[in-house]
C-alpha cells in the first residue's frame, strides 16, 4: 500500500530556538505612555482649532494642558538632574518650549513637548519589554522535577529545591530540571536554547545535560551537578541583566554637546540681562535683549539637527524590514567597526535539509529509490532529521510505501518494515559498523569531513546508501559577509555553539576565517567584551536565547526576527523582521549617511546661532527677526534630515562596501 508524502507541522521542540512564554507589561500601565498619549490627544484637538483661526480661548487651554501633561515628567527628571548639578536635555527642552510660548510660539513649544514625551514613552516601553523577556526566560526551566529517592521511589519537588548530588528522572518530552550528568538511559536532547545546535544531540551515560533543554526520546536518570541558581539558564539571565546595566549609557552625541552648551547658554543669558542693568540700562530693554538672546541661542535647531536624520533613517530602514528601537541605536549602527555573527538561525535557516544522496553500488537503488526508502521508514518519526528526509521526498514528489513495525532507539535511529524489507536509518557510528565496507565507510567519512551529518540506510542488515544532511545556508549570507567586511575594514567573526567542523565548513563557504566554535553563552559574552576592551565597537547578530547575553553586551545587537526567541528580540537593539541578512550592511550604511547629515545640520545650526547671537550682542536684533532666524534654521535642518526618507537613501548591499 502506498501513500503520498504529507507535510506535517513540527512539534513544539523543533527549530533552533523555542519561543519563550510571553510575560508582557501592559503598555498603558506605564505612566510615561499614559502622559505622552494624553499630550498627543490634546495637541491633535488643539491644532485644527488653532490653524482654523478659532478664538484663543478654545485652543490656548488645550495647549496649556499639553505643556502640563507632556512636560511635567521630563521637567521633573530635569530638576532631579539639576540637584545632582547636571543640566540635561529634559530640562532644556521644557525651558525651550516655555520660552517659545513666552514669545507667542505656543504651537512650536507644544509640538516640541509632544515629540519629547513620545520619545520618553518609547524608551520606557523598550525597557519594560526587555525586563519582561528576562523574567520570561526563567520559564524555560521547569518549576518541578522528579527526584529519585535512595529506595527507588519518586517524588515531585520544586526544581529550585534540588541540590548537588540529587538524582532526577527526565521522561521523554520533558525539560531537564537541572544541570547535571546522565547516569542511565539515552535520548536525543534538543539543547538549541543553550548551544544553538540545529539538531537534537544524542546523549548517553556520562554526557552533560543542561536545565531547560528538552529530552526528545528515552528516559534519563540525571545526577545534579550544579545548584539551580548557578545553572546555565540562570547564568544567561544574570548575564543579560548585567550586560544591560553595565553597557555604556545610551546617549546621543548631541546630548553630550548640549550638557556643556546649555550651561554656557544659561550663564550667558543671565550676563546679557544683568550686565546692561549694571551700566544703567532700563529693565525692559535689558529683559528684551536677554529674551532675544535666549531664543536665538536656544538648542532647538541643535536638537532637530540630530532627530530628523535619525528618525528618517529609522523609517526608511523599517520600510525595508529592519526595526531600530531608538535614535541612539541608529546612531550607534554607523559606529561599528567589528561584526560577530551567530551560525544557526542567522547565517543559516536553522532547518536541516538533505544535501547528498549516495546509493551504494550494487544495491539496486538510484538516488530517488534510496531517499524514498529512508523517508518511508522515517515517516512516523518526529525527529528533525526524519522530517528533513520526508520533506526532501515531498519536494521530489516521491510516493512512499507504507511502513509497519516502526521503532525508534534514541541516539541510534529507527527501524521499520517497508515493502517486506527491514529498513534501519540512523547514525553510522551506532547503527552498525561500516569499516568492513570501504565504499560506505568512505562516503560517511567524506560527508562528515565536509561538516554534514551522515545518515546510514540499511536494508535487511546490509548498507544500501548514505544520506548527507546539513543546515541550509541563507542565500544572501556570502554577499552580506563581504559587504560587512567592506564597511568595517575587517571580516566578520563566527561565534557559534555548534561543533568546530560544521562551523569551519560553513565559514569557508561565506568567506569567514575567524571561527569560534563550541561556545556557551558566557563564552560569546567574553569574546565581545575582549573586543570592546581593545577599543572595537562590536555589532553582534544572533537569534537565540544563547545569543541574548552577547546581544546585550555588544555596542549594537541585531536579532533575526522570524526564528528569534523572545529574549533575543527584546534584548537586541534592532530586529531584522524578514530574516534578510542583506539588510544588515544596508542599515549600517544608512546609519553612516544619517551621521553625516547630523554633522551637516550641526554646522548649519551653529552658523545661524553665531550670526544671530553676534547681531544681538553687537547691535540690536529685533525680536521678530531673531525668532524668524531661529525658526528658519530649525526648518532648514529639519528638511535636510528628511532627505533620508527617500528610497535611494537605502543602499543596495552590493554597493555597501565603502569604509569610513
Amino acid at each position: 500500500m502506498s501513500s503520498a508524502v504529507e507535510e506535517r507541522p513540527p512539534p513544539l521542540t523543533a527549530g533552533p530556538s523555542p519561543a519563550l512564554p510571553r510575560r508582557r507589561t501592559r503598555v498603558l500601565a506605564l505612566p510615561e505612555v499614559r502622559w505622552a498619549l494624553a499630550a498627543l490627544v490634546l495637541f491633535l484637538i488643539a491644532l485644527p482649532l488653532h490653524l482654523a483661526g478659532a478664538p484663543a480661548g478654545l485652543w490656548a487651554p488645550l495647549y496649556g494642558a499639553v505643556y502640563l501633561t507632556g512636560g511635567w515628567g521630563p521637567g521633573r527628571e530635569g530638576l532631579r538632574a539639576l540637584k545632582d548639578r547636571t543640566l540635561d536635555v529634559d530640562l532644556l527642552m521644557v525651558v525651550a518650549a516655555l520660552g517659545a510660548a513666552a514669545i507667542g510660539q505656543v504651537l512650536d513649544g507644544a509640538l516640541l513637548i509632544v515629540i519629547f514625551a513620545t520619545s520618553g514613552a518609547l524608551e520606557a516601553v523598550a525597557t519594560a519589554r526587555t525586563a519582561d523577556s528576562v523574567r520570561g526566560l526563567l520559564d524555560l526551566s521547569p518549576t518541578t522535577a522528579t527526584r529519585l529517592l535512595p529506595d527507588g521511589r519518586e517524588e515531585s519537588v520544586a526544581a529550585d529545591s534540588l541540590t548537588v548530588g540529587d538524582t532526577i528522572l527526565v521522561r521523554p518530552g520533558e525539560r531537564v530540571g537541572a544541570d547535571g550528568r546522565i547516569l542511565d538511559g539515552a535520548g536525543d536532547v534538543d539543547q538549541a536554547t543553550i548551544t544553538g545546535e540545529p539538531l537534537p544531540v544524542p546523549k548517553r551515560p556520562g554526557d552533560e545535560v543542561f536545565a531547560g533543554t528538552v529530552n526528545g526520546t528515552g528516559a534519563l536518570r540525571v545526577r545534579v551537578e550544579r545548584d539551580p541558581a548557578d545553572s546555565v539558564i540562570a547564568r544567561i539571565v544574570k548575564m543579560v541583566e548585567e550586560a544591560s546595566e553595565t553597557k555604556a549609557p545610551m546617549q546621543l552625541f548631541v546630548e553630550k554637546v548640549e550638557q556643556r552648551y546649555s550651561i554656557g547658554m544659561v550663564l550667558a543669558t543671565l550676563a546679557v540681562f544683568v550686565v546692561p542693568l549694571a551700566f544703567g540700562s532700563g529693565l525692559q530693554p535689558a529683559l528684551l535683549r536677554a529674551m532675544t538672546f535666549m531664543i536665538v541661542a536656544s538648542p532647538c535647531a541643535v536638537v532637530l539637527s540630530t532627530m530628523p536624520p535619525l528618525l528618517s533613517a529609522i523609517a526608511n530602514a523599517g520600510r525595508h524590514g529592519v526595526l531600530a528601537k531608538s535614535a541612539v541605536v541608529m546612531e550607534r549602527l554607523g559606529q561599528v567597526d567589528a561584526v560577530a555573527l551567530d551560525k544557526t538561525g542567522t547565517l543559516t535557516t536553522g532547518t536541516p535539509h538533505v544535501t547528498d544522496i549516495r546509493p551504494r553500488s550494487g544495491s539496486g537503488l538510484d538516488e530517488e529509490g534510496l531517499l524514498a526508502l529512508a523517508a518511508a521508514a522515517e515517516h512516523p518519526s518526529e525527529h528533525p532529521l526524519a522530517r528533513s528526509l520526508v520533506r526532501a521526498a515531498h519536494e521530489r514528489r516521491l510516493t512512499l510505501d507504507e511502513a509497519s513495525g516502526f521503532t525508534s532507539e534514541p541516539g541510534r535511529g529507527v527501524t521499520a518494515v517497508v515493502g517486506g524489507h527491514t529498513v534501519q536509518v540512523g547514525s553510522p557510528a551506532r547503527l552498525g559498523p561500516v569499516g568492513g565496507d570501504p565504499e560506505t565507510g568512505g562516503v560517511v567519512r567524506a560527508l562528515e569531513d565536509e561538516g554534514r551529518t551522515a545518515v546510514l540506510v540499511l536494508r535487511d542488515g546490509e548498507p544500501v546508501g548514505v544520506l548527507g544532511v546539513a543546515d541550509r545556508l541563507r542565500p544572501d549570507a556570502k554577499s552580506t559577509v563581504t559587504a560587512l567586511a567592506g564597511l568595517t575594514g575587517r571580516p566578520p567573526v563566527l561565534l557559534t555553539g555548534d561543533n568546530e567542523r560544521a562551523a569551519r565548513r560553513l565559514a569557508a563557504e561565506v568567506g569567514i576565517t575567524d571561527v569560534r566554535a563550541g561556545l556557551l553563552p558566557q563564552d560569546k559574552v567574553a569574546a565581545v567584551r575582549e573586543w570592546e576592551a581593545q577599543g572595537r565597537r562590536v555589532l553582534v547578530v544572533g537569534d537565540g536565547v544563547n545569543d541574548a547575553p552577547a546581544l546585550a553586551a555588544a555596542h549594537v545587537g541585531i536579532a533575526m526576527g522570524k526564528a528569534g526567541s523572545d529574549l533575543a528580540l527584546e534584548t537586541a537593539d534592532a530586529v531584522v523582521v524578514r530574516d534578510e541578512l542583506a539588510t544588515i550592511p544596508a542599515v549600517v550604511a544608512l546609519s553612516r549617511k544619517a551621521r553625516r547629515l547630523v554633522v551637516q545640520n550641526l554646522a548649519i545650526a551653529a552658523a545661524f546661532i553665531v550670526v544671530l547671537v553676534a547681531w544681538d550682542l553687537i547691535g540690536t536684533l529685533p525680536l521678530p527677526l531673531g525668532v524668524a532666524g531661529h525658526e528658519g534654521s530649525t526648518v532648514i535642518v529639519g528638511l535636510n534630515g528628511l532627505r533620508l526618507l527617500r528610497e535611494h537613501a537605502w543602499t543596495a548591499p552590493a554597493a555597501s562596501t565603502s569604509h569610513e
